[in-house]
């Protein structure tokens, strides 16, 4: 699976421009395409986002008081470790907002909205059927949206957007089964709200979160193995559509190898 370029990164219009940073690298984080160690190179992410240094800055020390990185003395922000029992935590509360959302609109349903549900999921398999990911992606977001504004719960809506937040979106291309996902797990969700039955409604609802929290819990553990830093003190580089944007650290003792070592001299003398 290859990385999505960051060119088709779209931010959600009208935030505020730390928001838009910290949504941006949350993304990054929760996809797996900066990992644990990392440190953000913050002139690259202003660069790319077209802003000045401040509300990237901004944006990171909001990631800070959430957990997903750190920050080190003169040294800047680093990637916090993000297990896949991280990732299945977060999607657990969804599951459980979600679920109780549909089991609401389940109440009050109409065939009407049956139907528009149905529509869109239609619209959602052409899109998987010829790969357009990026339509799938609207076209899923709809579907929740309607089912989430019909329950008319919303208290229990917006600490679902809060949630969600750490979703990563435009990552369908790289997450492996999210697409077939999104397609497989709303039938029993429709099926559940065309015989009006609420538990059931929540139950489907419920898999379906717990369902997408495994495949990017896989996918984040795929990414970020254990030995993603070894003692050899090797040098990560992250890579994303052409551009540094993470540099890993050495290992916490400060060591180098003499594997490293050699390999560092032998690039400082090719570069006289």
């Amino acid at each position: 699976m290859t990385n999505v370029p960051l060119d088709r990164f779209e931010l959600p219009p009208r935030q505020q421009l730390s928001d838009e940073v910290a949504a941006y690298v949350r993304a990054l984080i929760t996809s797996g395409q900066l990992r644990p160690g990392e440190y953000v190179r913050q002139d690259r992410i202003a660069e790319h986002l077209g802003i000045s240094a401040t509300p990237v800055r901004e944006g990171l020390l909001t990631l800070r008081g959430e957990g997903f990185v750190g920050l080190m003395p003169r040294r800047g922000f680093v990637v916090a470790a993000l297990t896949g029992r991280d990732i299945q935590d977060m999607f657990a509360a969804q599951a459980l907002l979600a679920g109780e959302l549909a089991a609401r609109f389940c109440a009050r349903v109409s065939p009407a909205d049956v139907v528009e549900l149905e529509n869109l999921q239609s619209e959602l398999e052409e899109a998987a059927r010829i790969g357009d990911f990026d339509r799938m992606e609207s076209l899923n977001h709809d579907f929740h949206r309607r089912i989430n504004d019909g329950a008319r719960a919303p208290k229990l809506a917006w600490l679902l957007t809060v949630a969600v937040r750490y979703v990563p979106h435009r990552f369908y291309a790289t997450i492996e089964g999210w697409a077939r996902a999104s397609v497989s797990d709303h039938w029993p969700i429709l099926e559940a709200l065309r015989a009006g039955e609420e538990d059931a409604a929540r139950v489907a609802m419920a898999m379906h979160m717990q369902h997408s929290g495994d495949l990017l819990a896989a996918h984040v553990a795929k990414r970020n193995p254990d030995t993603a830093r070894d003692v050899t003190g090797q040098v990560v580089r992250t890579h994303l559509g052409g551009e540094l944007v993470a540099e890993s650290s050495k290992p916490a003792d400060g060591r180098t190898s003499a594997w490293s070592s050699s390999r560092e001299a032998a690039a400082r003398r090719g570069r006289r």
